[in-house]
């Protein structure tokens, strides 16, 4: 009988070991701890990492580095996806999206922004100084010049151009990895060990007036539990608002998956989605891009040719991403 017990409770802690095995991997207190980091998506990520960076080495918050790396896109009237520069609507005008979120679920967002350069710290200024969460169009710029951010013209002799060679046609194909629908999403954590996220984007090139895609919604195009990690999202936004993708990134963490494990589950679910409602992937990309409390992170996406910047005490360095479809790059 006392052989029958010991064989018993034997297999019972057998069993409980197996059940958090996966949760136990990412949290191994012998491991060293690879922080601070900052992740953000694309080539311009680079540029954007080094402005995070210098706030992440004087020991500040993770959430003044991604503000701080992402307004440097922002401003950057080259890069035609992002604040000034950006690519207007199929009605001429620069509308931006975005979003941020701190360590304690502190959360703001603006959509439909049009005038102001910088709405990443619109949306900052909406979580610290409002009692809401989102604010869009007409009102979000009211705010913003409340708050004492000039109004400016963000359509670029570039852009107007492109777009008044756009309405000849009127065609409305987007493109797998050309950027008139990219984002900057960055998530970084600390030295303290604490996370933070920001995205924002002018969203798709001649889009609809007042279409909005994921970059602004908390859960799809960013997320953060600072207990577990952070995630973040750039492609075709209804696709990820379609799998709320960034939280559920975060959420496959938490059950034990690693970041580079859950991006790959999460971009999965896009494709069952896309194929459940018997539409192709020839257009669609998306990427996911993801940090654990650990500093380790992970990246994949649909088509091949996404990339994304790591920036950590090893260097800041350009990542190709792995793809569900070994295409486009």
């Amino acid at each position: 009988m006392n052989s029958r017990r010991k064989f018993l409770h034997k297999i019972g802690l057998g069993s409980i070991a197996l059940g958090l095995a996966p949760q136990l991997s990412q949290g191994m207190p012998n491991k060293k701890i690879n922080k601070p980091v900052v992740l953000s998506t694309w080539d311009f990520g680079l540029k954007a990492n080094e402005e995070a960076w210098k706030v992440l080495i004087a020991g500040g918050r993770a959430l003044d580095a991604v503000e701080q790396g992402v307004r440097f896109t922002e401003a950057d009237p080259t890069e035609r996806s992002v604040g000034y520069g950006g690519r207007p609507d199929r009605d001429g005008k620069v509308t931006l999206d975005a979003c941020i979120m701190d360590e304690f679920a502190g959360i703001g967002s603006v959509a439909a922004l049009e005038g102001i350069k910088h709405p990443i710290t619109v949306a900052r200024a909406i979580m610290e100084k409002t009692p809401h969460v989102m604010l869009v169009g007409d009102g979000a710029l009211q705010f913003a010049k409340e708050q004492g951010f000039p109004e400016e013209n963000l359509l670029t002799p570039e852009s107007e151009r492109e777009w008044k060679e756009w309405l000849k046609t009127a065609k409305y194909e987007p493109v797998v990895n050309i950027e008139n629908h990219d984002t900057i999403g960055m998530i970084a954590l600390d030295a303290a060990g604490n996370l933070s996220g920001a995205c924002t984007t002018s969203g798709m090139a001649f889009k609809m007036h007042g279409r909005v895609g994921d970059s602004p919604i908390i859960g799809a195009g960013l997320y953060v539990d600072n207990e577990i990690g952070a995630a973040t999202a750039t492609g075709h936004g209804e696709e990820v608002i379609r799998t709320v993708g960034s939280h559920l990134v975060v959420e496959l963490m938490r059950q034990g998956y690693a970041p580079q494990k859950a991006c790959e589950e999460a971009v999965k679910r896009i494709v069952k989605f896309t194929h459940n409602r018997k539409k192709t992937l020839d257009n669609i990309q998306v990427g996911f891009i993801a940090l654990n409390k650990r500093g380790e992170y992970g990246a994949f996406c649909i088509h091949g040719g996404f990339n994304y910047a790591k920036y950590d005490g090893k260097g800041n360095e350009l990542i190709k991403s792995n793809s569900y479809l070994k295409t486009n790059g």
